[in-house]
C-alpha cells in the first residue's frame, strides 16, 4: 500500500492501538439522548480520542472546519430503526469522502441477515474504490436487532468474512472466548460498546479483557457520551487501551475525576 494509505491507517491505529468515538447513532436512531448537539457532545472528548467515526452530515453540520482530529466517515446506511436495520447500500461515495478529508471510511456487514450478500457486497465494492484513494476500511460486523448473535461463533466467522473482503480494521462485539475472534482475523480489531452498560465497570471490563485477548482497541459511542460524566468514561477508556491501565485503576481514575466535578 501507499505511504499515504499507511500515513491514515497509522492515524487510526496510532502505536497499533486505537480509541475510536463512535457518533454515528444518529443515521438510524434520529436524536438520540447525549447526541442531540454532536458537536457539544464531542468538544471535551476529543483529546482523549483518536479518531472520530461519524456521518458527513455530522462531520459538515457540526464539527468545526479547524478541527485536527483525524475522521472516519460512515459511509452505509439506508435504512433506521423503524426498519430493518440489515437492508443497507452505500449512501457516501468515496468521492465525496475525499472531498471532507477524511482518513478512512466504514461499512457495516449483516452477515446471516436477508441482506447479507447486498451488505457484504456493499463492503468489497467500498474497499476497491477506497483503496484506490489511499482510504483504509473499517468493516463492521453488525447485528441490528438480532443481539443474540453475539457469540463467538458467529463473531468469528464475521469477522473473518469482513476481513476476507479486504477490510483493513474490523469492528466487531466483545464475547466470551473473544480470543476465538481475534487470533482467526488477520486484521486489528476494534470493540463496539453497543447499547449502554448499567454500570461503569462493565464497560471498563469489557475494554480490558478484550485488549488482554488481542483486540486493538475500541469504537464506542453511547457507553461514553450516554455516561454521567462522559468525560470522565473517554479518559478511564484511553487510559486502557493506550496507558495499559487495569480495571481496578481505570474505575479510581473515573472516580476521582467525578469528585472534583461534583
Amino acid at each position: 500500500m501507499s505511504w499515504g494509505f499507511q500515513n491514515r491507517l497509522n492515524k487510526i491505529l496510532p502505536n497499533k492501538r486505537a480509541v475510536m468515538l463512535a457518533i454515528d447513532h444518529g443515521y438510524f436512531l434520529g436524536p438520540v439522548h447525549g447526541l442531540e448537539k454532536p458537536g457539544e457532545t464531542v468538544k471535551d472528548l476529543l483529546p482523549y480520542t483518536d479518531s472520530l467515526y461519524l456521518t458527513r452530515g455530522t462531520l459538515s453540520a457540526c464539527i468545526p472546519e479547524d478541527t485536527e482530529k483525524p475522521m472516519v466517515l460512515r459511509v452505509s446506511g439506508g435504512a433506521t430503526v423503524l426498519n430493518d436495520l440489515a437492508n443497507e447500500t452505500i449512501v457516501t461515495s468515496i468521492k465525496e469522502a475525499v472531498r471532507h478529508n477524511v482518513i478512512g471510511v466504514g461499512v457495516s456487514v449483516f452477515i446471516g441477515s436477508d441482506y447479507e450478500t447486498q451488505t457484504v457486497t456493499n463492503l468489497a465494492h467500498t474497499v476497491t474504490a477506497a483503496h484506490d484513494y489511499g482510504l483504509p476500511v473499517l468493516g463492521i460486523t453488525a447485528v441490528g436487532k438480532e443481539l443474540e448473535k453475539r457469540d463467538g461463533r458467529y463473531l468469528a466467522l464475521a469477522s473473518r468474512v469482513v476481513a476476507e473482503m479486504g477490510a483493513d480494521i474490523v469492528k466487531t462485539y466483545y464475547c466470551e472466548n473473544f480470543e476465538q475472534v481475534t487470533s482467526k482475523c488477520p486484521v486489528p480489531i476494534v470493540i463496539a460498546g453497543g447499547p449502554k452498560f448499567d454500570t461503569i465497570k462493565e464497560a471498563l471490563d469489557i475494554t480490558y479483557n478484550a485488549m488482554d485477548q488481542g483486540a486493538a482497541g475500541v469504537d464506542m459511542g453511547r457507553n461514553i457520551w450516554q455516561s454521567e460524566y462522559p468525560l470522565a468514561m473517554m479518559k478511564a477508556i484511553h487510559s486502557i487501551v493506550h496507558e495499559k491501565y487495569s480495571v481496578k485503576e481505570a474505575l479510581e481514575l473515573y472516580e476521582n475525576f467525578t469528585k472534583i466535578k461534583s
